[in-house]
């Protein structure tokens, strides 16, 4: 509704996403972009993903052939080429600087994991951080709810974002964020982009990036405008070569951590317990790979189970 006023005040500018703009010109009685002028189509390779190739290709479809478009993207791909060639005639390219890297401000480390064990290592590091604004990333949408589940199981302020939930949800969800009513924030690689979070603590890589440069935007959400911030990557046997290619992207070694064994150890049994709660409470709601979730569902999981017990913390080494 907010945003349905807003446009009746027939705003300059609108900046959306493709399926949300999509929405308002079919739903939206008089709006129209019939007069558009300027196109600015910002991560250009992101928009051309499945989630928003179908939107954007409709948005072409409709809006004036003469108008001036600027178009964005950190990497030139087929796809980006492919587009270019569509929607731009006679463009000026201009290209920057390649290199990537990390602020100073920025302290990163990580850990080599067995890949059963990487649960544990999380919760390791949770408990060594108590409080900490925290934004653990992973590969999935489903991951992320299984993840938050757990933590929640075993005590933390813990809750998801995903493509998945709608938008109102995820708007809901990344306000709480923000409002420290939560103190993690488990997503996938769409929140290490675009999102305008503040006061950021610490990122965790529960899952390593497949694309070097995913790293460099996902650590960028810490230690932002001068701040000091934390980064720490959890490594298993499958991920080491993608780590390797990361170091090699930002020209440097990351220093390498450990964690006493005995304590992993002793983590394992409550982490097991309560990921097996988690599994079984999606398996309730319909199924691990279940596409959409009611409204009703996603405000249950908000509230973080009662009665469970918060895994032993343990004292926090030294050397952070």
């Amino acid at each position: 509704m907010q945003q349905v006023l807003s446009i009746a005040k027939r705003p300059h500018i609108v900046v959306g996403t493709p399926g949300r703009l999509l929405d308002h010109l079919k739903d939206t009685k008089g709006f129209s972009l019939t007069k558009l002028k300027y196109l600015v189509l910002d991560e250009a390779n992101k928009l051309l993903n499945l989630e928003f190739k179908e939107s954007l290709d409709e948005i072409l479809n409709v809006i004036p052939k003469e108008r001036i478009t600027y178009l964005f993207s950190a990497t030139m791909t087929k796809k980006v080429s492919k587009l270019q060639r569509a929607c731009l005639r006679n463009p000026v390219k201009v290209l920057v600087s390649s290199k990537y890297s990390t602020v100073d401000t920025l302290k990163e480390e990580w850990y080599f994991v067995p890949a059963d064990y990487k649960d544990c290592y999380l919760v390791h590091v949770l408990n060594e951080l108590p409080g900490s604004m925290t934004m653990i990333f992973v590969w999935t949408c489903e991951s992320t709810r299984l993840l938050a589940l757990t933590l929640r199981n075993l005590g933390f302020k813990a809750l998801s974002i995903s493509g998945q939930m709608s938008q109102d949800k995820r708007l809901g969800a990344l306000n709480k964020f923000k409002a420290k009513e939560f103190n993690i924030l488990i997503c996938t690689d769409v929140a290490s982009r675009g999102l305008d979070i503040q006061g950021v603590d610490v990122v965790m890589n529960y899952d390593i990036p497949m694309n070097s440069k995913d790293y460099v935007h996902r650590v960028g959400r810490t230690a932002r405008a001068g701040q000091s911030g934390y980064a720490v990557s959890f490594v298993n046997q499958y991920e080491s070569l993608w780590f390797k290619m990361i170091e090699a992207l930002l020209g440097k070694e990351i220093p390498v951590r450990t964690a006493d064994a005995d304590e992993i150890l002793i983590l394992r049994e409550h982490i097991s317990d309560s990921k097996r709660i988690a599994l079984m409470k999606l398996k309730e709601d319909g199924g691990h790979k279940r596409r959409r979730k009611t409204e009703d569902e996603y405000e249950e999981e908000e509230e973080a189970p009662r009665g469970r017990r918060k895994p032993r913390s343990f004292k926090k080494s030294k050397g952070r």
